[in-house]
């Protein structure tokens, strides 16, 4: 087991749901959750671990949902895209109360609240301890937050990426509608993609799965949660390669 001042990885992207950000509301974001969120990073980079971050929109806009409704496909994708930034730019607000440096580097140009996307840039910031939150997905419609986290995460060149959601871990079945459903302490990318359970969607599992990138699941109600994994504790589901 990993000590805590030998963290497993050194550098890692935390994906959240814009849904994490709403609390027990229905819409929008709860400040209190988002600084919940906010100083679970801060005990993470407490362990000297470099932190990243992409965070979802549905709390705001979710594409699909648009285009559902009868919104031309392109535009629905590109207004969900600045309800990611509008997320960001509220995490960025809650860690920098804290103290934490921090850079919202947007794909999509909006220079009076956010970077451009410039890999090495970003490198950067992560080497000068700085958390960097990934807005705007790809920049690109069609592509969802999950493919943008592990493109991006391959990019920084991330050791893991952490996906907080509501449950502990990767379960064969829904937990909150069947008492019985199991839950994986490890399974193979392959088997996630036979099973369709839904830990991200495809293209981001295919993604990771090529560039040897884990996926950690585990829940973000669990308070010292993100930290504990980095130390070798805590309830989780490991995606990666078979053993």
């Amino acid at each position: 087991m990993s000590k805590p001042d030998d963290p497993a990885y050194s550098r890692v992207l935390l994906k959240i749901s814009g849904e994490a950000l709403m609390g027990d509301q229905g819409f929008g974001l709860h400040p209190p959750t988002v600084a919940k969120i906010a100083e679970e990073v801060r005990s993470v980079q407490e362990l000297d671990v470099e932190v990243c971050m992409v965070i979802g929109g549905g709390n705001i806009f979710r594409g699909l949902q648009g285009s559902a409704q009868g919104m031309e496909r392109t535009t629905a994708d590109y207004m969900g895209m600045l309800a990611t930034v509008m997320n960001a730019l509220a995490m960025q607000s809650a860690l920098e109360a804290l103290g934490i440096h921090t850079r919202v580097i947007s794909a999509i140009r909006m220079d009076e609240v956010a970077e451009p996307y410039i890999r090495r840039r970003a490198v950067r910031h992560l080497e000068k301890k700085r958390v960097c939150i990934f807005a705007a997905g790809t920049g690109n419609p069609y592509f969802t937050t999950d493919t943008a986290a592990t493109l991006r995460a391959t990019e920084m060149s991330c050791q893991a990426i952490f996906k907080g959601t509501l449950v502990d871990g990767v379960y064969d079945k829904d937990p909150a509608r069947h008492s019985d459903a199991k839950r994986y302490d490890k399974i193979c990318y392959d088997d996630v993609l036979a099973k369709n359970l839904k830990v991200m969607d495809a293209s981001a599992i295919a993604l990771a799965r090529d560039n040897g990138l884990p996926i950690i699941v585990f829940s973000l109600d669990e308070p010292g949660g993100f930290r504990g994994i980095l130390s070798g504790e805590g309830t989780y589901t490991i995606v990666q390669d078979r053993a």
